[in-house]
């Protein structure tokens, strides 16, 4: 038989996978039959005028996959598969939630949100993750490692903080988390506050807001403005709240910065009132408009704010690394909780982490990604303004406002079909009532590379849709 297999020399896929691609979805969607006899390799070699190796290498992964057979007597066939009907069920059933999440972190696409250039990942720091590893693999001495963190990193991130967010504190104050997530559960789960209520931005992280729901908290949706969340309107809606989640450095996701008297105003009334604050820093450190503000813990003599961090915009997700900073009444009841239900990530990504920070990478790595994400976004907002889009820098994204008419989730969904992956805005928002639509695209990744093409692509979605 003649097989349609179409091969695109230029992509960097290689061809023996997209043959193996092109064979597999026509044995999934039926076309390609229980039984079917395939050309030999050696025949669609000469059909598709490729090596007679790739070939091969494609029909051995198809055959490692249990998709074809192979016999000298009967030739090369797609292999029996039970019918549709009787597929076993799976226990796995996404919620509506976890669809949204894996489409938010699919990737890599541009203009996704969440992730680091990729061409700015320090090689250093994950040539020390391997030499730890294999390190500690050959020791012999195995023990427990101190579930708040390596020492090391916990000293790094204590002198790191100081220096940087302006948080005097000390390194028993420091608890190493898996990542942000990591970090919040830890403090929902250490502050018990089940059947309190908690302030949120609106708009505001959608994931963050998730969690407090999962812990039992009740919402109350605070607006933002031009100079973050709105204290008074918070004190004047919800003064009994016990919990503020707020991300004062630049908001997510419009991007202002929490303004003085505002944060003045939120300590104050989170210390009379026995409140906490839980200060997500996601990207303060990478201010690119002018020099990042201190960190809002910087400023809390009431002993009321839990400032995470977190290094995944900064490094890269794939560490799962980030931090807790408590109040000095707070360390030992974290240590607690961490030690029992949350102890911090693989030690071996932790010391080498540690040594990058000590050896000063860490620092100009930062100022690199600061001068590139400043030309990326300056790039991306010149391109985006031939194609007449209303734009609005917001942190390390670019928002695209779409009329409110306009389903920002079936333009982004659809975007996606062509390798483009900006988050929808309206998500972000507590409410349906007071959302608005819009596209947040990222500037980290967002290449100058392909950006005219990208944007057009982008502005012709949009145009459509409409």
């Amino acid at each position: 038989m003649t097989l349609q297999i179409q091969l695109d020399r230029s992509a960097a896929t290689p061809l023996s996978e997209q043959i193996r691609l092109a064979i597999s979805a026509a044995i999934e969607r039926g076309t390609l039959a229980p039984g079917a006899r395939l050309p030999s390799w050696l025949d669609l070699a000469a059909q598709l005028g490729v090596a007679r190796g790739t070939v091969r290498l494609a029909y051995d992964r198809l055959s490692d996959a249990q998709l074809i057979t192979a016999s000298r007597a009967a030739g090369t066939r797609v292999a029996e598969r039970p019918p549709s009907g009787n597929t076993l069920n799976t226990a796995y059933d996404p919620s509506p939630f976890m669809r949204t999440y894996e489409g938010l972190t699919a990737g890599p696409a541009i203009f996704q949100m969440g992730v680091s250039a990729q061409q700015t990942l320090p090689a250093k720091l994950f040539t020390h993750v391997r030499a730890f590893a294999l390190r500690a693999e050959s020791s012999p001495s195995v023990v427990y490692p101190d579930p708040r963190g390596e020492p090391n990193l916990r000293r790094e991130i204590a002198a790191y903080v100081s220096l940087a967010r302006g948080i005097a504190c000390s390194p028993d104050q420091v608890i190493v988390t898996s990542g942000f997530s990591g970090g919040l559960g830890l403090a929902l789960r250490a502050l018990g506050l089940e059947g309190k209520q908690a302030w949120v931005e609106n708009p505001g992280f959608p994931f963050a807001r998730h969690g407090l729901t999962l812990a039992q908290l009740k919402l109350c949706p605070v607006p933002v403005d031009s100079e973050g969340i709105d204290v008074a309107y918070g004190i004047a809606n919800a003064p009994e709240a016990s919990l503020v989640l707020v991300t004062p450095g630049q908001q997510a996701p419009l991007g202002p910065t929490l303004s003085l008297a505002r944060r003045l105003q939120l300590l104050d009334w989170a210390t009379k009132n026995d409140a906490w604050i839980i200060e997500d820093d996601y990207l303060s450190e990478l201010q690119l408009s002018a020099r990042a503000a201190p960190a809002l813990a910087s400023l809390d003599r009431g002993q009321r704010v839990i400032h995470i961090g977190s290094f995944s915009k900064t490094i890269s997700p794939a560490l799962r690394l980030g931090f807790v900073v408590v109040p000095p009444p707070l360390a030992s009841t974290f240590a607690e909780v961490t030690a029992c239900l949350a102890p911090a990530p693989w030690p071996s990504v932790q010391l080498a982490a540690a040594k990058f920070m000590a050896e000063g990478h860490y620092l100009r790595h930062l100022r690199r990604l600061k001068r590139l994400y400043f030309a990326q976004r300056a790039a991306l907002l010149q391109s985006l303004e031939t194609h007449a889009l209303e734009t609005v820098s917001a942190g390390l994204a670019v928002l695209v406002r779409l009329p409110d008419d306009v389903s920002d989730v079936d333009v982004a969904r659809e975007l996606l079909n062509y390798g483009l992956g900006p988050a929808a805005l309206s998500p972000w928002y507590v409410t349906p009532e007071t959302a608005r639509s819009g596209l947040l695209l990222g500037v980290a990744t967002a290449p100058e590379t392909n950006l005219a093409r990208s944007s057009a692509r982008l502005a012709d979605v949009i145009r459509r849709l409409r």
